[in-house]
C-alpha cells in the first residue's frame, strides 16, 4: 500500500485499487469517485517525476480507450483532478520508485496499443445533475433532460422535455464547465456532428468530424443552447465532479449496448466452471484476509458465487 496526498494505492495481483480521500483539500471529482479498481491491463506505462514543494508524482498512464472517464474528459482535466496521479512527499521517493518498478513488470505486451473496450468501470447510474437550462438524469437505460423556464432557450421549450434511450445514441460530447461555453451534448445515431474531428467522441471510442457511413444525416443546431440534445453549464452549474462522471456513465453504456451480442433464446441457466468459481472464492478470501472487503461483503459475494454452480 502506498499512501499519498489525496489518495492511497493498494497493489493487488492483477490491479491497483485507488482510494481517494474525503478531506476538504481533495478535489471534488476525486471525492465523488471514492475508489477505482484499475486492472494492470488498462495501463500503458508508469512514471515518477519531481513535483512541487518537496514532492514526487507517481502516475499510472492508462491506455487510450481503457477508461470511460478519461475518454469523456478528452484531455480537459487539470492535473489536480487526474485520477491516475499520486502525489507523495519526496522522502518516499525510493518507496515510490520500488512500486513503480513493480507495476511496470505487470504491464502486458499490448500495453502500448489502444484498448478495444473499456477496462476500468464507469461511475454507476442512476445519477443526475443540475445544468443552467435544465436537469439531466440517467437511469442506466435512458437520459432525460427537463428544462428550466429560467434558463432554457425558446428552441428547447418548443421541443419540450427530452428522453433519449441509450440504444438511440452513438456517443456523447462533454465540454468542461471550467472553460467557456461548457455543455454536455448527446449524439443521436445519424446526427450530423457540429464539432471538429477531435471533439466528438462516439460510443465506438473514435472521434469523427463527418457523418460518413451514417445514413440518414440529421441536421443539428450549431449551438448547444439551441440543441434539445444538449444541456449547457454556467457558473455553479454542471460542475466537473457531477457532469463528467455522468458523461462517462452514458458513454460506457452507449458502447456496451453497441457491442452487445443479439439476445439468445431463453434456455436453462448455464453453469459456471467449478474450478473458476473455486479460484474466485480463493481470491475473494485473500481480499477478505487483507481487510479489503468486509465480513458482510465476503459472505454475500461468496454466496453469490456458490449460487452459480
Amino acid at each position: 500500500m502506498l499512501a499519498g496526498i489525496h489518495a492511497t494505492w493498494e497493489f493487488d495481483g492483477d490491479s491497483v485499487l485507488i482510494r481517494y480521500e474525503r478531506g476538504i483539500r481533495t478535489p471534488r471529482l476525486l471525492q465523488s469517485l471514492r475508489e477505482r479498481r484499475v486492472p494492470h491491463a488498462a495501463l500503458s506505462s508508469v512514471t515518477l517525476t519531481p513535483g512541487r514543494r518537496g514532492t514526487v508524482v507517481l502516475r499510472a498512464v492508462p491506455r487510450p480507450g481503457a477508461d470511460p472517464l478519461l475518454e469523456a474528459a478528452a484531455g480537459q482535466l487539470k492535473d489536480g483532478c487526474d485520477p491516475y496521479r499520486l502525489v507523495l512527499p519526496a522522502a518516499r521517493e525510493t518507496l515510490a520508485e520500488y512500486y513503480a518498478d513493480e507495476l511496470r513488470t505487470c504491464l502486458g505486451s499490448d500495453a502500448s496499443a489502444p484498448a478495444d473496450r473499456f477496462l476500468v468501470a464507469a461511475p454507476e447510474a442512476p445519477m443526475q445533475f443540475k445544468a443552467y437550462d435544465g436537469r439531466a438524469g440517467f437511469d442506466g437505460e435512458r437520459i432525460s433532460f427537463r428544462w428550466f423556464w429560467t434558463g432554457a432557450s425558446s428552441e428547447k421549450w418548443k421541443a419540450g422535455d427530452q428522453t433519449f434511450p441509450v440504444t438511440d445514441l452513438c456517443g456523447v460530447e462533454w465540454r468542461s464547465p471550467e472553460g467557456l461555453e461548457g455543455y454536455l451534448r448527446l449524439l443521436p445515431k445519424g446526427a450530423e456532428p457540429v464539432a471538429p474531428a477531435s471533439d466528438v467522441l462516439t460510443g465506438a471510442g473514435m472521434r469523427t468530424g463527418t457523418a460518413t457511413g451514417v445514413q440518414p444525416v440529421i441536421p443539428r443546431p450549431a449551438r448547444a443552447d439551441q440543441d434539445p440534445a444538449a444541456v449547457i453549464f454556467g457558473l455553479g452549474y454542471g460542475p466537473v465532479h457531477e457532469s463528467l462522471p455522468f458523461a462517462a456513465a452514458v458513454l460506457e453504456s452507449v458502447r456496451r449496448k453497441q457491442s452487445a451480442p443479439p439476445a439468445a433464446p431463453l434456455t436453462a441457466a448455464a453453469r459456471r466452471d467449478p474450478a473458476d468459481i473455486a479460484e474466485r472464492i480463493h481470491h475473494l478470501g485473500e481480499l477478505h484476509r487483507a481487510g479489503l472487503v468486509t465480513d458482510e461483503e465476503f459472505s454475500a459475494k461468496k454466496a453469490q458465487l456458490l449460487a452459480e454452480l
